[in-house]
């Protein structure tokens, strides 16, 4: 066939090694740079605009190549940003923001409550790996947000979950919103709640803060349209 159309071996190399210089330039040109070569408004732009991406579907899927993984096996990770964010099965955060493989440092419990396992983790993110930004993010529907205002009978270890999300809704009610509405005010004060007992709790984290160093912020997933609400 090669020989009817004229294509010889040393042809179709130079046609693959084309191919792969340019997914290689493709490659490095979304390949995230050193944390410490990033800023806290500069990891926040990478975020917004991951999810501006995800929110239009163009989507380019950066970082998750054999390349990317071999490099973060020899080189270690180097994420960006550290996100608190719900178990919920609906809020996958690397694709939400259009990340791949070492971007974002995450962690992830019912309800994005934090607790000492949590603030550890936060820890560990903020101050071993340095991540210039911390996001405490909630969505809407949260079940146990939605379970905790409506005075749901829980069962189990959910009580001890629901305990640290009271206080928030404690909160939304004394706004006297009611419904819908009152659980949405009550999934922004728990995303609200967390960084206050963050910043309280870690003393490393609030360092960083006040230097400059570290971004704390807060945020609402909504499932329906695929944005995020930065709050």
């Amino acid at each position: 066939m090669c020989e009817e159309t004229g294509c010889t071996r040393r042809h179709v190399l130079g046609i693959l090694a084309t191919g792969a210089l340019a997914l290689t330039a493709r490659g490095s040109a979304w390949a995230s740079p050193q944390t410490s070569d990033v800023t806290p408004d500069q990891a926040m732009a990478m975020l917004k605009e991951g999810n501006q991406r995800f929110v239009s579907r163009t989507m380019t899927h950066p970082n998750v190549s054999v390349a990317r993984q071999a490099e973060t096996v020899s080189g270690g990770q180097h994420p960006f940003a550290t996100i608190l964010s719900c178990s919920d099965s609906r809020v996958p955060v690397e694709l939400l923001f259009d990340r791949g493989i070492g971007d974002l440092f995450v962690l992830r419990v019912a309800g994005n409550v934090v607790g000492e396992d949590e603030v550890s983790t936060i820890e560990y993110g903020t101050g071993h790996l340095g991540t210039p930004l911390m996001v405490v993010m909630g969505h809407t529907k949260c079940g146990a947000v939605t379970a905790v205002v409506n005075g749901a009978k829980l069962h189990g270890h959910l009580p001890h979950l629901a305990d640290h999300i009271k206080p928030a809704a404690d909160r939304a009610k004394a706004g006297g919103a009611t419904g819908d509405t009152l659980v949405m005010d009550a999934i922004r004060e728990n995303v609200r709640e967390g960084i206050q007992l963050i910043l309280k709790e870690c003393d490393g984290v609030k360092a960083m803060v006040d230097a400059g160093k570290l971004k704390v912020v807060g945020a609402v997933y909504h499932l329906e349209t695929g944005k995020v609400e930065w709050i």
